[in-house]
């Protein structure tokens, strides 16, 4: 468990890896949002 108390003692890691968890959130809902506007013709 030495990897999730280094995850979360190195501010470098943990906002790293949060910046990418949201930057891919936000591709997933842009991707989904894209796919029901084309589907429904708007």
């Amino acid at each position: 468990m030495s990897i999730w108390k280094e995850f979360f003692s190195d501010p470098v890691l943990f906002f790293s890896f949060t910046g990418l968890a949201i930057l891919v959130a936000m591709m997933v809902f842009y991707a989904i949002f894209f796919v029901i506007k084309t589907k429904n013709g708007d």
